[in-house]
């Protein structure tokens, strides 16, 4: 059977090409839930999105999300449609450092990858075309990260492995391909898991050296930060998930009680990246225990010079919009 040929979407235009009647009636329907669910964090969004995508044929939609990247996902997918909505910004955080950090020579270390979207980003033009690894140990995600690897000229590279303390086996399991876990031994697939060091044993990054480390790994940050103890000694800043239902921020409590890094994260009152000293602060920002928020910590003063400039840059846009 020849697989029907991908709907096309760009975010810059709103222009959606190469659909049906009922396809695009779908899309516009994903698109008001969209705008419906963001005054509630999204709750609901994604499982209705996936009933949906039941009653639609069986198609990836390739999404511009700007003139340098392309990034694939099955139509309907309840967790990516949201981007069919041209006012939707995934991870805003994520966005402003990455966008900001574009004239910095950085390797991005892409953990938890799933299909690629930062990948993607990160190796385009506007973003600073910087280098990329793209972890994701899923034999279900691992075939669409490498798709959106080849649309965008194999720029980025892809690794199928899950990131832990030490290198081993594991067994990966979940139900969403968003939430794939190594926590927990039942069931699943086997899956490779190396340790952030293990990159530089095996080569595929210098010893020295400025990275980004995004950790999106559902539940093994805490083991994932203990297996990069020389990573860590670069200029390196790792961006690890805080899953708003984690009241205990098990995370951030970690780095803060155990780790010399300073720890910063995103408030949208101040539209700065704040220092997190007392973990007060994460119960204000973490409003909605459905969705992750992101955490920024290094020890490079680098770095931590870094988001002051960014801190300032914002600042400075803000007063002139004012």
């Amino acid at each position: 059977m020849i697989a029907q040929a991908p709907i096309r979407f760009d975010r810059a235009t709103g222009v959606l090409e190469g659909t049906n009647a009922w396809e695009r009636l779908a899309a516009m329907t994903l698109v008001a839930g969209t705008r419906v669910s963001s005054h509630f964090s999204y709750r609901g969004y994604n499982g209705c999105a996936n009933l949906l995508r039941r009653a639609l044929p069986a198609r990836d939609i390739d999404v511009t999300l700007n003139p340098d990247a392309v990034f694939a996902f099955p139509y309907g997918d309840g967790y990516w449609s949201k981007l069919l909505h041209v006012g939707y910004v995934y991870e805003q955080e994520l966005e402003l450092l990455f966008l900001g950090s574009r004239d910095i020579g950085y390797t991005l270390i892409d953990c938890g990858a799933n299909y690629g979207y930062w990948s993607v980003l990160v190796s385009s033009r506007p973003f600073g075309a910087h280098r990329a690894i793209a972890i994701e140990p899923s034999s279900g995600n691992f075939p669409k990260l490498q798709n959106n690897a080849r649309l965008n000229g194999n720029r980025f590279e892809a690794m199928r492995c899950a990131i832990g303390a030490t290198r081993g086996v594991a067994r990966l399991s979940g139900t969403k391909h968003e939430a794939l876990s190594i926590v927990g031994h039942d069931g699943g697939e086997e899956v490779p898991v190396i340790a952030l060091d293990n990159l530089i044993d095996d080569g595929t990054i210098a010893a020295t050296g400025t990275y980004l480390v995004k950790l999106d790994v559902e539940g093994v940050e805490v083991e994932a930060i203990k297996g990069g103890a020389r990573l860590l000694q670069t200029d390196t800043m790792l961006l690890c998930e805080e899953h708003g239902s984690d009241r205990h921020h098990g995370v951030s409590r970690f780095i803060l009680g155990s780790t010399p890094m300073k720890l910063f994260i995103y408030d949208p009152a101040s539209a700065r990246f704040e220092p997190v000293t007392e973990l007060s602060i994460l119960d204000r920002i973490k409003v909605a225990t459905n969705i992750g928020y992101n955490v920024f910590a290094t020890s490079s003063a680098f770095w931590v010079d870094h988001i002051g400039s960014l801190n300032a840059s914002n600042a400075r846009k803000a007063h002139r919009e004012t």
